[in-house]
């Protein structure tokens, strides 16, 4: 709309046709004539929301991301997985490195530091049979 060059109170009274949940409650909840232009209704509206906005990491953020002490390789995996599946155009080689360098000191870790896997395959490979180990191990 903007690009169009709608007016100030077409784009506000335009504005509350794409809310829905909470954003829709919270247009509702403005008093009347509170706002005389668009952009100081899009500035409330983000100075209201800026705390529910999704925080997208980088690929730095991997390396914090660290296997706990009790923590089974199959859950560690699985949750440096999920973020690293939001993190757009992450290399391969920074993933597998971030995912070697959050495993916790052990048997694991050292086998991945002798076998050095060269891809995400390789690695996921080995780990497959770590998982195995642990789920038969957890069963007795």
């Amino acid at each position: 709309m903007i690009i169009n060059g709608a007016s100030d109170p077409i784009s506000c009274r335009c504005f509350p046709s794409f809310l829905y949940g909470p954003a829709l409650d919270w247009f509702c909840s403005l008093p009347a004539d509170s706002i005389s232009r668009f952009q100081e209704l899009a500035k409330q509206f983000e100075d209201h929301f800026a705390a529910s906005a999704i925080y997208l990491h980088d690929s730095d953020y991997l390396t914090t991301i660290k296997q706990g002490p009790q923590e089974s390789l199959k859950d560690y995996i699985s949750c440096f997985t999920k973020i690293a599946m939001r993190i757009t155009d992450l290399h391969p080689e920074v993933h597998l490195h971030a995912i070697k360098s959050g495993l916790r000191p052990g048997k694991f870790q050292e086998a991945i530091a002798v076998a050095k896997p060269k891809t995400l395959a390789k690695f996921r490979e080995k780990a497959k049979g770590q998982i195995d180990i642990e789920e038969l191990r957890q069963a007795r």
